[in-house]
């Protein structure tokens, strides 16, 4: 196997790792917003947030849908702080109804993960699901080692070169 095969493996395994997501989000007054939130994805790279319609982030997604997510090595397991692997997407947002078959499909899928506290939360209206898409996003496993990923096919990876054209981290 090729260095980069063994990186394209390790960015297929990497979220895996986590059960919540850093996420990003901005008001519709550009006042950014970090926060997290447990999570589940799809084959296609889909992510789905369960949260509380009375948080901030759920409030700026009504207002503006960009949203930034991470998924970041554990400062313990890190060998140096300065190149925790990482992995991040920009997605777009998209509120799912309550009570589709869609809706319904990815409780299943939050009940599987998360246990008990799904059925707490399927009961309480103000809580939502949105599906995060990604458009882009960036795989980074060390000094010099960085990757971008496409939305035209967001299971490939491209190595970030010293081109100064390409976007920076």
């Amino acid at each position: 196997m090729s260095e980069l095969e063994n990186i394209q493996a390790e960015y297929e395994k990497f979220p895996e790792k986590f059960e919540s997501i850093i996420i990003s989000t901005v008001s519709a007054q550009g006042i950014p917003n970090a926060s997290y939130a447990p999570f589940v994805m799809d084959n296609s790279k889909n992510i789905y947030i369960y949260v509380s319609g009375l948080s901030t982030h759920t409030k700026n997604l009504y207002a503006n849908p960009h949203i930034s997510v991470l998924f970041i090595e554990d400062e313990i397991k890190s060998n140096q702080i300065f190149a925790r692997s990482r992995l991040s997407f920009d997605c777009t947002a998209t509120l799912i109804e309550r009570e589709t078959d869609k809706w319904n499909q990815i409780v299943e899928q939050f009940q599987g993960r998360f246990g008990q506290i799904i059925e707490v939360l399927r009961g309480l209206a103000d809580f939502r699901i949105f599906q995060l898409t990604p458009n882009e996003g960036r795989f980074v496993v060390g000094f010099g080692a960085a990757y971008n990923i496409s939305g035209d096919n967001l299971h490939q990876l491209v190595q970030i070169t010293g081109d100064s054209n390409q976007k920076q981290d």
